[in-house]
């Protein structure tokens, strides 16, 4: 067999092209054959085409770029690669792009580990190690170099012209189908993965330069003092989706205790400004909104945080997830993953309780207003039954497996829903500590996800589908909202204004704005019709 793949550096990768396009891409031949509304006679002759095409084009990218004692070094790791993605996309219909590949660089490795399984093994072992030792191992007959300038002239000459002819002959088929299904092509495998590579590697440098400030100064509205300091907690959600929140209509009591609490409000129409954790967050701390925020530069450049400490508030942020993308590099941070807290981790993941350890002792200590921001694991899947204690399993049977899949998708969504229902025990501590502090602070909390999640619906799992096409489930998330009586009173809300503004649109985009307009104040970057609160209120 090695032998005979390496009778030619031509024979090599055109084998190489034709068994990663048609045996790896099973994900992308299904999700082709759903946009075609099924396999006929007249689109399997396209279909044949498109394979073509695409094993051609393959073939030539490696035969121009790859030399012949790299051909075969090359072309095993693309097969491991290739391995890996085939698995996350047949098993959690996955799309792989440049922001799938920087969460996959984000992730922790208990992370990791909850998405892995036997399934993952044997892909890796029988789709990539098997095959990488083969190909690995060609050793391909040297050429010289008039001969290689020869034979990559004359491939590509008539791999350019197949496809021209392809091309032309399902014109018709070939210009409807990349018009209406542009998405697919974050399916095509090993394409995908080199493509996220390369985008990925461009935008990396990008946040080299000294930290730009983009919000200019910031100053405290003399209104905006009282008799008692503020304190804002801001609850940042993980892979909470609205479309499970009991508050929003969900046919499950999964937020008993956020229905039974006094004052809360429930946005109902939030959009997120990204579908993963390393871009919405760093996004919905920007005041620039998902239209112009850009991701690489923002690294450099100051945020939510860094205005609020610059108008003398006292900011930390507490870190119970993978880490707070860069936000919070220049306050107080309290990182909770990894530390011992008996009877509240399951592995490596404690449950989001953690966070409001010592807290009490340390606010009754405090003198000035405060920003605390705690960053929860939330319902981060796929071992969604691993997010809460087991006295929150109130919907059973779960699903215990990685490979969602393979779950009956009612156990896929009970665990989900106990995941919501602990989020809503969490929420209702918070409040609870905020009102016992009543004496000593006018109150805030607002809660708001990152994202939301796919739970199975037309065979898609988790998250970070590119925005542009991701389910709603994605991006609709909840918001919550609470304040205590001095905090209402000193900023003379009106409530039945607050609802009203609560059932309208909103997003990530008003975040900075309702908080710098919470604590009283004001920066060049803000924008009163952006701050969920200000047309409720006559104070300040």
């Amino acid at each position: 067999m090695r032998a005979w793949l390496g009778a030619s550096r031509l024979r090599f990768v055109l084998v190489a092209s034709s068994v990663l396009i048609l045996l790896y891409n099973v994900q992308f031949w299904r999700e082709s054959l759903g946009a075609l509304g099924g396999l006929t006679r007249e689109d399997f002759p396209f279909l044949v085409a498109l394979g073509v095409i695409l094993i051609t084009v393959h073939a030539m990218l490696l035969l121009m770029l790859l030399g012949r004692r790299t051909a075969p070094l090359v072309a095993a790791a693309l097969f491991v690669v290739a391995a890996v993605v085939a698995y996350f996309g047949n098993t959690f219909g996955v799309y792989f792009d440049s922001v799938m590949l920087r969460n996959m660089f984000d992730t922790n490795p208990a992370e990791t580990r909850d998405l892995l399984s036997g399934r993952f093994f044997l892909y890796l072992g029988l789709l990539g190690a098997l095959p990488a030792s083969v190909v690995g191992r060609v050793v391909l007959p040297a050429e010289s170099w008039r001969r290689r300038m020869g034979v990559c002239s004359a491939a590509m000459g008539s791999g350019l012209a197949l496809i021209a002819v392809l091309a032309l002959s399902f014109s018709g088929h070939l210009a409807s189908y990349l018009r209406e299904h542009k998405p697919l092509r974050f399916l095509i495998n090993p394409a995908n993965v080199i493509y996220g590579v390369v985008s990925y590697a461009l935008g990396a440098g990008k946040s080299t330069h000294p930290l730009v400030d983009i919000e200019g100064p910031v100053e405290r509205i003399a209104g905006a003092q009282g008799d008692k300091p503020m304190l804002v907690f801001l609850v940042v959600g993980e892979t909470a989706r609205a479309a499970n929140f009991e508050l929003g209509g969900y046919a499950r009591p999964t937020n008993p205790n956020l229905r039974r609490t006094g004052g809360v409000l429930y946005f109902s129409d939030v959009s997120s400004c990204g579908t993963s954790t390393a871009v919405a967050v760093p996004c919905m701390f920007s005041h620039l909104g998902r239209n112009a925020f850009d991701l690489d530069a923002a690294r450099a450049q100051s945020n939510l945080l860094d205005a609020v400490a610059r108008g003398g508030v006292d900011v930390e942020w507490r870190e119970n997830n993978t880490g707070c993308k860069h936000v919070c590099e220049r306050v107080r941070g309290v990182d909770y993953r990894g530390r011992p807290h008996e009877g509240q981790c399951v592995g490596e993941y404690c449950f989001d309780e953690v966070m409001l350890e010592g807290l009490r002792e340390q606010l009754t200590a405090a003198r000035k207003d405060t920003l605390i921001v705690f960053h929860q694991t939330g319902s981060h899947g796929p071992a969604y039954y691993a997010r809460y204690p087991r006295a929150f399993q109130a919907f059973a049977p779960v699903c215990r497996s990685p490979e969602l899949g393979h779950c009956e998708r009612e156990a896929v969504v009970n665990a989900y829903d106990n995941t919501i229902l602990h989020t809503d025990h969490v929420l209702a501590q918070q409040i609870e500590l905020l009102k016992s502090l009543a004496g000593e602070f006018d109150s805030l909390l607002l809660y708001v996800s990152d994202h939301g999640e796919s739970l199975g619906e037309n065979g898609i799992y988790l998250h970070a589908a590119p925005y542009f096409m991701a389910p709603e489930v994605q991006t609709h998330v909840p918001l919550v909202m609470w304040m205590s009586d001095g905090y209402r009173a000193r900023a003379r809300t009106d409530a039945a204004c607050l609802h009203a503004r609560a059932a309208q649109p909103a997003s990530h985009d008003d975040l900075y704005h309702t908080v710098l307009g919470a604590l009283g104040l004001r920066s060049g970057a803000y924008r009163r019709e952006r701050d969920l609160i200000a047309s409720c209120r006559s104070r300040w």
